[in-house]
């Protein structure tokens, strides 16, 4: 990305082809942005933004025939509390929507593993993930037989920007530094380094394409969505 006197001037994409640009909506990771437009921050700017740190993700999706399964479940989401397994999370597809899941004798369930990209787990091969994964349904009591139906492993960095290290403590400098370009748009989870959920995340970009319109940018309207907010998810 070539920024030139405050404005993004335009980005190159597949390694060598330039755009130019009007605006810029960035969802990217801010520790990705900030490297890839590195030629203008100074040297500390660059190292606050590269050393953001993250949280990764791997869902595990496992496929079973319903009789198989040791109980009832009725929420979308179960938070594992049990000693001794790597699962820290899953999610019943079928309870989101019945219409997720084609099979009516089938249930979805997604395992959620909460890890970095140098961790090991992530750099497991997706049949021994998913080997793991029926092993440890077993091993929590949830099915009691290891004859899936289907299964498929998705890999999500930087899922969840993190709020702690030493250059999270320094985050204004980066929202003081990027802010005055005047065309660029934060927006988003990783675009903005914050926590947002989908809801939050559709305002900010509903927020900024409301300023493109109207001419009137005010970026602090973007970064107040979300910040003092109250937000529960009803049935």
């Amino acid at each position: 990305m070539e920024i030139k006197r405050s404005q993004v001037a335009s980005i190159t994409f597949n390694n060598e082809k330039v755009l130019p640009c009007d605006y810029v909506l960035s969802t990217m990771p801010m520790k990705d942005l900030f490297t890839a437009s590195k030629a203008y921050w100074s040297k500390n700017t660059l190292l606050i933004a590269q050393n953001l740190q993250y949280r990764d993700f791997i869902t595990v999706g496992i496929l079973i025939e319903k009789s198989h399964v040791t109980r009832e479940l009725i929420d979308n989401w179960i938070y594992i509390q049990e000693p001794g397994v790597n699962v820290g999370r899953i999610q019943v597809f079928n309870n989101w929507s019945p219409f997720l899941v084609k099979q009516e004798n089938a249930i979805w369930l997604g395992l959620e593993f909460f890890c970095k990209e140098s961790d090991d787990l992530w750099k497991m091969k997706d049949n021994d993930l998913i080997d793991l994964s029926v092993k440890e349904l077993q091993q929590i009591d949830l099915i009691n037989s290891s004859d899936i139906m289907d299964s498929i492993v998705a890999r999500v960095p930087k899922a969840y920007p993190v709020y702690f290290g030493e250059s999270y403590k320094q985050f204004k400098i980066l929202q003081d530094e990027i802010d005055p370009i005047q065309n660029l748009f934060l927006i988003g989870r990783n675009g903005m380094h914050r926590y947002n959920n989908q809801d939050h995340s559709m305002l900010t970009a509903k927020e900024a394409a409301e300023q493109i319109i109207s001419g009137k940018v005010d970026k602090s309207k973007i970064c107040n969505i979300n910040v003092d907010d109250e937000y529960h998810e009803e049935k």
